[in-house]
């Protein structure tokens, strides 16, 4: 099996790196070869030894049976915990897909199977130019869709898989995180999702359990 999945989700804060390393090991447990890629990554910490480095980058690469240097799984990082765009300003950098594009293509020489998060949500700038989704377009792999189930959700997924639709992007499925552990109606709006969004939907991870999916 060689294959890749983009994660990307109905807003920031929906639980993108929780299922993208669930994700991970799910196919490590299937018996591939899998790593996990987070090309952009705000809010990042400085170690002892002067390296930036991010909470959901050390989640992913402790999932991947890979192993990868920093500069493949994470080529961006940065200090502020603010959109990419906005940070890569702040500390006088550019972020270029293209660059992104190289890491990725090298990544997927070393793994069978490559989960690359996105950051925030689909239209995220990432510079004057691109934004997520532009990403995702160059680099044309599957995408899974992280819908973080709260209030207000079913708007957020339903907009987020027309944008994804629009640029003419397989949406493999999409998984429904809870988010909120108070959200009212959850099997309602669960079931809404379902019936609006033609995706299979992969996997429902209530709220603090552990993620589990299901691939046909």
């Amino acid at each position: 099996m060689q294959s890749s999945y983009f994660i990307t989700g109905t807003d920031t804060n929906v639980g993108k790196t929780y299922i993208a390393s669930a994700l991970v090991k799910h196919f490590v447990r299937a018996g591939y070869q899998a790593v996990g890629m987070k090309p952009i990554a705000s809010g990042c910490n400085l170690t002892p030894d002067g390296e930036l480095l991010n909470d959901d980058v050390l989640a992913l690469r402790a999932a991947s049976n890979v192993s990868a240097p920093l500069d493949l799984i994470n080529p961006y990082r940065f200090a502020p915990a603010i959109a990419p765009h906005i940070a890569a300003e702040q500390t006088g950098q550019d972020i270029d897909c293209t660059q992104i594009m190289q890491a990725y293509q090298h990544l997927a020489t070393l793994a069978d199977i490559v989960v690359v998060e996105g950051a925030g949500g689909f239209l995220v700038p990432l510079n004057a130019q691109h934004t997520i989704a532009d990403l995702a377009v160059m680099l044309n792999i599957p995408i899974i869709l992280v819908v973080g189930m709260r209030l207000g959700c079913i708007n957020h997924a339903l907009l987020t898989v027309e944008a994804i639709q629009a640029r003419g992007l397989t949406l493999t499925g999409w998984v429904a995180n809870q988010v909120d552990s108070e959200m009212p109606v959850f099997a309602e709006n669960l079931v809404t999702l379902q019936q609006r969004i033609a995706a299979p939907c992969l996997g429902v991870v209530g709220w603090q359990q552990e993620a589990s999916f299901s691939f046909s």
